[in-house]
């Protein structure tokens, strides 16, 4: 016998939270719960405005869809890959199966990279205390691009400078003109710019991007790139990694592909987060453990919520919120 539940949830968001231009007061989704033989599954479905190809109403129409052929006898990967069109369910879905097949290892790394924000001393006291990776660098991510581009040039070179053992991660968000990428890197010195890991596509083309990395020296990451059509994973001149976001992306198993097939490459494949919830971080981070376990994930986003969701991540003193607590928007009979 199966039984599926799908809750509702919406959390409230710091203040400052902005996503391309547009201030994301709450955080909205779905969970997903399912039981079978004594087991049961859990997976988070968010879209994230903005940046998901579906919105709420389709991904609560898709789900429900889905979850009612599971409880007739349907393969959940079956039902999960016929949503590749709307990213956030099939990935919501697809660990929800893997949790009740005990596919989705338990073990999980708190390590990510953390986010570089608020204020100066308490950041650079966090940064000097970070562990190092399995090659001894400390590693934190810095959003560029929400202000001038030599602003964050100057930022990132005092942050290099200031801890020499520290590699960022840099998030441009295809946010820089040519001209301002060059602005940006026209203000960190050379001796530096190998201890930026890479940027997250820099210019508003891949050509662009190239073109900046071919220059500068400094090496990009493809993330908005991975999830569009005919894209695929090569090995290319500055090119260091591959961000994938799982809820924009698709299936576990597709991300699975896209790992196997940057690891074959020689390029690293980085698991970030699309500010999905307490539990939706919880698995991206036992997934990162099981499939990168060689590279920090991009998950420091939970204090960015008021409230954890059903799973507490390890350390964190935000409260918890219980699925007792959510309104349930469809139940299998």
């Amino acid at each position: 016998m199966r039984r599926a539940t799908v809750y509702r949830y919406s959390v409230p968001m710091e203040a400052g939270v902005v996503l391309r231009n547009q201030r994301l007061k709450t955080r909205d989704g779905f969970l997903v719960s399912l039981w079978q033989d004594e087991k049961t599954g859990w997976g988070e479905i968010a879209p994230l405005p903005g940046f998901s190809l579906e919105d709420m109403s389709q991904a609560q129409d898709a789900v429900q869809h889905g979850l009612s052929q599971w409880v007739q006898g349907a393969s959940l990967p079956a039902v999960a890959s016929a949503f590749s069109a709307l990213p956030s369910v099939a990935f919501g879905l697809s660990c929800a199966d893997a949790e009740l097949r005990d596919e989705l290892p338990p073990v999980l790394s708190t390590r990510c990279a953390p986010l570089c924000h608020g204020d100066p001393n308490e950041l650079y006291a966090r940064l000097g205390a970070l562990p190092g990776d399995f090659r001894g660098r400390k590693v934190a991510k810095v959003k560029v691009g929400l202000y001038e581009s030599v602003g964050d040039g100057l930022n990132v070179s005092m942050l290099l400078e200031a801890l020499p053992e520290l590699h960022l991660r840099l998030d441009a968000n295809r946010s820089w003109t040519p001209v301002k990428a060059e602005g940006f890197a026209r203000h960190v010195a050379s001796e530096l710019r190998s201890r930026i890991a890479f940027i997250e596509e820099p210019c508003l083309t891949r050509g662009q991007s190239r073109d900046f990395a071919r220059l500068t020296g400094i090496a990009i990451a493809w993330d908005e790139s991975v999830r569009e059509t005919g894209f695929t994973v090569q090995a290319e001149p500055g090119l260091a990694a591959i961000i994938i976001k799982p809820t924009l992306t698709g299936s576990l198993m597709r991300c699975r592909q896209l790992i196997a097939q940057a690891h074959a490459a020689g390029l690293e494949a980085v698991i970030s987060s699309s500010l999905e919830s307490s539990l939706g971080l919880t698995q991206l981070a036992r997934i990162a453990q099981w499939l990168t376990p060689d590279t920090i994930p991009g998950l420091d986003t939970l204090d960015l919520m008021h409230t954890q969701l059903l799973r507490r991540w390890p350390g964190s003193e935000l409260p918890l919120t219980d699925a007792s607590d959510l309104e349930i928007v469809w139940q299998s009979k």
